[in-house]
């Protein structure tokens, strides 16, 4: 009875201590203004994305009689070439290009990461190897592949999509994270844990990890920003299947039936502004975690 008091007694100590951290943390985190402006506005575009098709749902049948219908409390945006409402068109795309982008983001931070910790920590012949291939996906630009992929694949869903973005996302991080922790490797602390034996799993995931671990956060969010407007390349360049809530098929569309027409103008404009938004957030975001997170950056 004893042992099992005190071992939630110790359980409870330690999500004390986390919550007490993480509070902490979070205080610190936010008493920048850029974040708290980034955070609220992606907070936005998650509560659209999640609740928008049931504040707004979206009917995909097409009603040529009211096609090309001015902005009205009916139709904030109005509608498009086929009588599709163009607002209710933008909520519904919303989902998937958030979810692209936090897919993206995961899968390239994870691969930069245990590579560059790998490739830094143990080094020698399993660095070279690994820089020998993040060099190559340096090289090799994206764009012209994703054209060759367009011909040959039709990706049909957004975690594919994500991870097809990822593939020429992580090398960058993977580099960086690999000078990092060679940087970490000199230090007194490091040393310190070689001399006293301690495991590779106790200096990486206690000692590296925690070093870098802000330097992630701040590129899961870029890596979010970034795939935002590679996803929606890849829609132009026809390698995803069309889907007509995407904002780069809707991009796409307008361009295609002619800028001649003020209001292909117009609906082509609406999908941009949101990207421009959705990456100034991300930009004030990341930018806020830096100063925040990075000692050497702390705005004194």
């Amino acid at each position: 009875m004893s042992k099992a008091k005190n071992f939630f007694i110790l359980v409870g100590k330690t999500l004390r201590e986390f919550f007490i951290s993480f509070g902490k943390t979070c205080k610190k985190v936010f008493s920048n203004p850029k974040t708290i402006a980034g955070f609220v506005i992606l907070a936005l575009f998650v509560f659209i994305a999640i609740f928008g098709k049931l504040i707004f749902p979206y009917n995909a049948d097409t009603d040529v009689a009211n096609k090309y219908l001015n902005p009205s409390l009916e139709h904030p945006f109005g509608t498009d070439w086929l009588g599709r409402d163009v607002f209710r068109q933008m909520i519904a795309g919303t989902s998937s290009i958030l979810e692209i982008a936090f897919f993206s983001a995961i899968f390239t931070v994870v691969i930069g990461t245990v590579l560059g910790i790998v490739s830094g920590f143990v080094g020698g012949w399993v660095d070279k190897i690994i820089m020998g291939i993040t060099n190559i996906f340096l090289s090799i630009p994206s764009f012209p592949v994703y054209l060759l992929l367009a011909a040959i694949i039709t990706i049909d869903t957004p975690i594919s999509l994500a991870m097809v973005i990822s593939i020429w996302s992580w090398a960058g991080l993977c580099r960086a994270i690999r000078v990092q922790v060679m940087s970490l490797k000199e230090r007194d602390f490091i040393q310190i844990c070689a001399v006293m034996r301690m495991s590779k799993a106790h200096v990486i995931f206690k000692e590296l990890l925690p070093n870098v671990f802000s330097y992630i956060v701040i590129n899961f969010v870029m890596a979010m920003r970034n795939a935002i407007m590679a996803s929606v390349g890849i829609m132009l360049v026809g390698l995803a299947a069309y889907d007509p809530t995407n904002w780069g098929a809707i991009i796409n569309a307008a361009r295609t039936k002619g800028l001649i027409n003020p209001q292909n103008v117009a609906i082509l404009m609406y999908p941009l502004v949101a990207i421009v938004i959705f990456q100034s957030a991300m930009l004030m975001l990341a930018n806020g975690l830096d100063e925040t997170l990075n000692p050497r950056l702390k705005v004194m």
